[in-house]
């Protein structure tokens, strides 16, 4: 799994180039002045700035070992590396992945993704994906509203979120899946783990979200900018004692679908989901540790339980549910004993 706080594919304290890829060194002497990006690319005349913008946003940049992503920073004196990707393939490629599928005709696929599979290609993970399996079973027919990278893709889940997802095999489902997924007409329910319990139980959470101005690389809770985003959560259960919970299994209803949206916003409530490697900050009490490593979920406690729509091109109702895979099953069974 990726370290906290870093793209798929680079360790936390040092970057590496992915498969292929290459590492570029540039040292700037002390007295070096201006803007990181500016200096970078008289240093490294082969990478634009705006290359050199992205790699650092993606954290590929390091200075002296350590991760720098403000490309408008100014520049300090040290040795900077570039871990630059290899070129990526100009359309993902079939591959012959198991999927568990859900309901599958002539417009659309429903499929029970796992943890640990990206949605689409992107940096650091240039196959293994669902797109790749899609392409594989589909062959042709998935839609290419979503472009050559991410053919029939209408929604995404994080790479570590399990459960639910639905792909448009022709631009017709395509077109009529975003337009419910932009009314916010779609049935949307997770399953989340998190640490003790939120206050109050239920209750509706509505914010601005947007990338974090302290770390690019987090999504957060905004006062300004971001776009809007709200989550109805209820507690259904709540493990270890009565009048201080170590942890909870909470229903989120999504109204909107933010990138990260569930994992910031139970971040906000102090009760993030356990397990989360960027939004769990503060250790769970040491029970719940030990229930996490005795139940070997490696991840973010959320999974996909609920997925309801009225199919866009036959108008027929369709919901989808799925149980939490064996990693979450085995921690909730771990902390019914606290």
């Amino acid at each position: 799994m990726a370290a906290p706080g870093t793209p798929d594919g680079f360790d936390e304290d040092e970057p590496r180039a992915a498969s292929g890829g290459k590492i570029l060194e540039a040292v700037l002497a002390a007295g070096a002045a201006g803007r990181l990006d500016r200096a970078l690319a008289d240093a490294l005349p082969q990478l634009s700035r705006a290359r050199l913008r992205a790699l650092m946003e993606a954290g590929a940049v390091t200075r002296d070992g350590a991760a720098v992503t403000d490309p408008s920073g100014r520049a300090a004196s040290g040795t900077y590396r570039v871990a630059v990707p290899a070129p990526a393939a100009a359309l993902p490629e079939p591959q012959d992945i198991p999927l568990e599928i859900l309901f599958e005709d002539a417009d659309l696929i429903v499929v029970d993704k796992p943890a640990g599979m990206a949605v689409h290609p992107g940096p650091g993970v240039p196959d293994g994906t669902l797109v790749n399996a899609l392409l594989h079973h589909c062959g042709a027919s998935l839609s290419g509203i979503g472009g050559v990278a991410r053919p029939g893709v209408v929604h995404r889940l994080d790479k570590d979120t399990s459960g639910v997802m639905v792909a448009a095999k022709t631009d017709a489902a395509h077109r009529g899946l975003a337009a419910l997924f932009a009314a916010h007409d779609i049935e949307r329910s997770y399953i989340a783990l998190v640490r003790g319990a939120p206050r109050p139980p239920a209750g509706e959470i509505r914010t601005r979200i947007g990338r974090s101005t302290h770390d690019r690389m987090k999504m957060a809770v905004l006062k300004t900018g971001g776009r809007e985003a709200v989550t109805h959560y209820r507690t259904e259960r709540t493990f270890g004692p009565p009048g201080a919970p170590l942890a909870a299994r909470l229903v989120c209803r999504l109204e909107t679908g933010r990138t990260h949206q569930i994992r910031v916003h139970m971040a906000s409530l102090g009760s993030p989901c356990l397990g989360d490697p960027v939004y769990g900050s503060g250790a769970p009490a040491a029970a719940v540790r030990e229930a996490l490593r005795e139940s070997g979920l490696a991840r973010q406690a959320l999974h996909a339980a609920v997925l309801g729509f009225v199919h866009p091109v036959t108008g027929e109702r369709l919901r989808f549910e799925s149980t939490p895979p064996p990693d979450m099953a085995a921690l909730e069974a771990r902390l019914s004993d606290l």
